[in-house]
């Protein structure tokens, strides 16, 4: 390919965002372009037998002692110990939760800036892509053309007449608006312009207020279906691109086994095959994965479920089949309901496959994507911590037995896949990155 690019990656390090890069990066790929992966070096070996080059970083200081093993159990030990945080009011965790995480972001940001520039000078890039909530000042202030991704819910492009971000408020209540805000700048203000100083003096823009991550000159994108978005609250510029899904097409196929697969058809009572997942934080909640399944295994319906980091803990009912790690997209399909803890790609691809949803979120944007699911008829919001076994087993039968929900959703779905978001975001990447290239 005589017009092939470089693309270099840099996704934050969780499964949602790594994943969502892997498919766009795929495509590229497939169209013949070099697509490296900057991504944090636990992903080592994971993203080569894509056909991409691995140029990993490091976010902190390496332990020398560390098992193969240590990043699953360093997440295990994290929901341990955050857990009861997540209990709280969203904005309650204000301080105790998302503060402390944008700083360990900004921490590895900081960590790993000598590593970004070195990997750019070795590979030197047409176009770089993040998808992350922070900046990383080297790859913006390349010669590369710069595409931000944001693979979050999208209040994270803040706007006057949108429920602040990480709130989970409903869009037609302004009520508590205004206090949050105030929390968020009492908690976040002394942060925001510690990280913003040392972003200028990487050579980068001043930050806009409240913002941790900068916006592109040359093209931004987000992930969200036209159906769920807050684009006629918060209408964007020209530089925004939003995809309506970005479903990889890298997961094996998934078959349901037979004693699933052969349950009796829908009845007029609404029975039907689930698939849960708490993604692969939450699903190291063993006490909550454990409550769910309990709950759901008196059901007369079946259920698939995303074990996560501690399966071997879980003990599943008699009417489920489950695995620590599913190939999700290939499950989703096969489905009649989900239910999740709201993560952004759980939702986006719940929705480009149809399927209504109970959400039960956690942290960060999660409570954002289950009120707008909620507030729009896709589904039912549930307080994780406090829901009663009588609330999730009646939403679960009221979803599966709305047959005009269903047949809504179908349509939904086959509307969001003809969009083919996954492509017209390789697409932009490509574009940028061909029109830097020949305007230099």
């Amino acid at each position: 390919m005589t017009d092939a690019l470089t693309v270099l990656f840099m996704p934050e390090s969780a499964y949602g965002p790594t994943n969502q890069c892997i498919g766009l990066g795929k495509v590229l790929v497939d169209k013949g372009h070099r697509v490296v992966f900057a991504a944090e070096s636990s992903w080592a070996g994971k993203l080569a037998p894509y056909g991409f080059v691995e140029d990993l970083v490091d976010l902190a200081e390496p332990d020398p002692d560390a098992g193969e093993d240590a990043a699953g159990q360093f997440w295990i030990d994290f929901i341990n110990e955050t857990a009861p945080e997540f209990a709280k009011p969203t904005r309650e965790q204000l301080a105790t939760f998302v503060q402390p995480t944008y700083q360990a972001l900004i921490d590895g940001a900081r960590y790993c800036e000598p590593q970004l520039r070195e990997i750019i000078a070795r590979h030197r890039p047409d176009v770089i892509v993040e998808d992350n909530v922070v900046s990383f000042p080297a790859l913006m202030t390349s010669d590369a053309a710069f595409v931000r991704i944001v693979s979050c819910n999208p209040l994270e492009i803040r706007g006057d007449d949108i429920p602040p971000v990480f709130s989970g408020y409903p869009a037609d209540d302004r009520t508590e608006w205004a206090a949050f805000l105030e929390e968020f700048d009492r908690t976040h203000d002394e942060t925001w312009k510690t990280f913003d100083a040392w972003c200028r003096e990487q050579g980068t823009p001043p930050l806009p207020r409240r913002d941790f991550m900068h916006t592109s000159p040359h093209a931004n994108i987000y992930v969200y279906p036209l159906e769920l978005d807050y684009t006629d609250l918060r209408p964007l510029d020209e530089s925004w691109h939003r995809i309506d899904s970005s479903v990889r097409e890298t997961d094996e196929p998934y078959a349901v086994p037979p004693a699933l697969a052969d349950r009796p058809q829908e009845s007029a009572e609404g029975s039907g095959l689930i698939y849960l997942s708490l993604g692969s934080l939450g699903g190291a909640d063993i006490g909550l994965m454990q409550r769910l399944i309990d709950v759901l295994g008196t059901t007369r319906h079946q259920v698939i479920v995303s074990m996560g980091p501690r399966a071997d803990e879980l003990r599943l009912a008699d009417n489920m089949t489950g695995a620590a790690i599913l190939p999700q997209t290939t499950v989703l399909p096969q489905v009649d309901l989900v239910i999740s803890h709201g993560g952004n790609n759980t939702t986006t691809e719940a929705m480009h496959f149809g399927k209504p949803m109970v959400v039960l979120p956690l942290f960060w944007d999660q409570y954002d994507n289950a009120q707008r699911v909620h507030e729009l008829g896709y589904g039912v919001r549930l307080p994780t911590y406090s829901f009663a076994d009588e609330d999730l087993l009646g939403a679960v039968d009221r979803l599966l037995a709305d047959t005009d929900l269903r047949t809504r959703m179908d349509a939904i779905g086959a509307d969001i896949r003809s969009r083919d978001g996954l492509r017209k975001g390789a697409e932009i990447i490509e574009r940028v990155g061909l029109a830097r290239r020949f305007d230099n």
